[in-house]
């Protein structure tokens, strides 16, 4: 896999922790029609919110942006996908060969266009994390998927099955699940953090950004 230029303003310093909060941040914004991670919901941009959020958990909060100029946007440092043109897979795979690189034990992700992200609710991810010694831990929704990819844990470990799946051309965000140890937070448990319609949110339209604008003001 090939090397990456990083991008971006704000410096890392040496890590002295064991997880690092990563925003992925590399879709296209097609359907939104500008970099939804800039939108503004309720006079702050969500991709605030969600670093908010993050670094309430955890003591640096890094980047993954294809877009060098939204990367420079956003104003944290940032790297780009290890392989491109994978979607969310590939923003997962080179968040954490970048944690392993910098001797962290793990990530917390989360999605650049999720404005209603509870910092308690990666909190609670990262106790089950710590609790079981999971590869992953996922927070369960009412979602397709019955889980949301984009706002869990990932220990550095599940490089290798992420890299197997890239390999057999398998780019679904839970493809190498079965080569790992998965532990979920219950729904039940995620319902004590706030409504999962909202926590788990995100913005794929404008009449999304103007939805969650809506809630966030008459919260």
């Amino acid at each position: 896999m090939s090397a990456n230029t990083d991008c971006g303003r704000r410096r890392l310093s040496p890590p002295s922790h064991d997880v690092i909060g990563f925003i992925i941040a590399g879709g296209q914004s097609t359907r939104y029609g500008s970099p939804k991670a800039l939108a503004d919901v309720a006079g702050e941009r969500v991709v605030d919110r969600v670093e908010r959020a993050l670094r309430a958990v955890t003591s640096e909060v890094l980047l993954i942006a294809n877009d060098a100029a939204l990367a420079e946007a956003i104003g944290i440092e940032a790297r780009r996908d290890r392989v491109p043109g994978l979607g969310p897979i590939g923003g997962l795979d080179a968040a954490l060969a970048w944690a392993a690189e910098l001797g962290a034990q793990g990530i917390v992700v989360a999605g650049c266009d999720m404005p209603f992200l509870p910092p308690s609710l990666f909190a609670s991810i990262l106790d089950v994390a710590r609790a079981t010694d999971a590869d992953a831990v996922l927070p369960e929704s009412d979602g397709p998927r019955g889980v949301e990819p984009l706002a869990a844990y990932y220990s550095v470990s599940c490089v290798p099955a992420i890299e197997a799946a890239i390999s057999r051309e398998d780019q679904r965000l839970i493809a190498f699940h079965r080569d790992v140890r998965v532990e979920r937070l219950p729904l039940e448990d995620v319902r004590r953090h706030g409504d999962p319609a909202h926590i788990f949110m995100n913005l794929n339209t404008t009449s999304d950004r103007e939805r969650a604008d809506a809630i966030a003001r008459n919260s």
